[in-house]
């Protein structure tokens, strides 16, 4: 059988943020900072989770693996960028167009996830403070972790699967920097019923209930708070929870705000600057969030810097 022009289409074209010659140097180097800030910085956090004993306990577990998640996270976009401003390509081939959504649906909702597991270890430290060793065991730790992962990698494969069965017109030009799921149903030339309805259920059960999982934490949380005495007590415990609650504020929000920003404009260009928030900018100020707040990294941190300078 022979196939239409619509299903050989074999690559798209990145219009990227600016078309202006002048300005890509301006936006490689400012890209390139972002991105090494981003590495470094999650880097050192694993560095010094890892080679403290005193952060071996499931809060610093999670977040070893949540700085892990946003390495991967920016990796999926930014490098692929960086190359095509350098080579001055914005060719991008149908097949890394697909592994550029799977791997960026799954570091996302990984995200999720793993927020609301942090919310749910901050929950048991502050409401049962004297069951939170036996509850959060390491198996309990580990298998939080490991689920988390099966149900990402199943539902970006689902969605990938999904985009399959599409076919686009030839010569796509994509006005965004990165293959994303949401351009990419819009672009289709066949009907993209189906996809949407996966698209938004998974949206709704993969990330609203995680975030109902955040917020019913936290009311909790919040309770256990306002059931201390002391101002001093109050404050020991919700210094506990504010880097994570500085960075699940940061990530929703950015996302909201890509989503609310994109469907009140309808202007691709205003949306794929917004993207840069939660793909790149979340992640890059996810360390020192927990640095400048937390004196168990910065006390682990200045033992690293302090040995490698001997």
């Amino acid at each position: 059988m022979e196939l239409s022009n619509k299903t050989r289409i074999s690559e798209f074209l990145l219009l990227g943020f600016s078309e202006r010659p002048e300005l890509q140097p301006l936006i490689f180097g400012l890209f390139l900072s972002m991105y090494l800030i981003t590495v470094f910085g999650n880097l050192l956090i694993i560095l010094a989770i890892s080679t403290d004993p005193n952060l071996h306990t499931p809060m610093y577990f999670f977040l070893a693996n949540l700085s892990f998640v946003d390495i991967c996270f920016t990796s999926t976009t930014i490098p692929k960028m960086l190359v095509n401003i350098q080579t001055q390509s914005k060719v991008i081939t149908y097949e890394d167009c697909i592994t550029q959504i799977y791997f960026l649906i799954l570091f996302a909702v990984l995200d999720v996830f793993l927020l609301s597991v942090m919310a749910y270890d901050r929950f048991v430290a502050i409401c049962h403070p004297l069951h939170y060793m036996v509850i959060m065991n390491p198996r309990l730790c580990g298998l939080l972790v490991l689920v988390s992962w099966i149900m990402c990698v199943l539902n970006s494969l689902l969605q990938s699967l999904m985009m399959l069965r599409l076919s686009f017109c030839t010569h796509l030009h994509i006005p965004h920097f990165f293959c994303e799921l949401n351009e990419m149903l819009q672009l289709a030339c066949s009907d993209t019923f189906l996809n949407n309805v996966v698209m938004y259920l998974a949206a709704v059960l993969l990330g609203g209930g995680p975030f109902a999982g955040i917020l019913y934490s936290y009311s909790k949380i919040v309770s256990s708070i306002r059931g201390i005495a002391s101002a001093k007590g109050k404050y020991k415990m919700f210094s506990t929870c504010a880097s994570h609650l500085s960075v699940v504020c940061l990530f929703y929000c950015t996302m909201l705000g890509v989503y609310l920003s994109s469907a009140a404009t309808q202007s691709s260009h205003s949306s794929a600057t917004a993207s840069v928030m939660y793909t790149v900018v979340t992640p890059m100020l996810n360390p020192f969030i927990y640095s400048l707040r937390n004196k168990d990294i910065k006390s682990a941190l200045r033992r690293i810097v302090g040995v490698q300078v001997m």
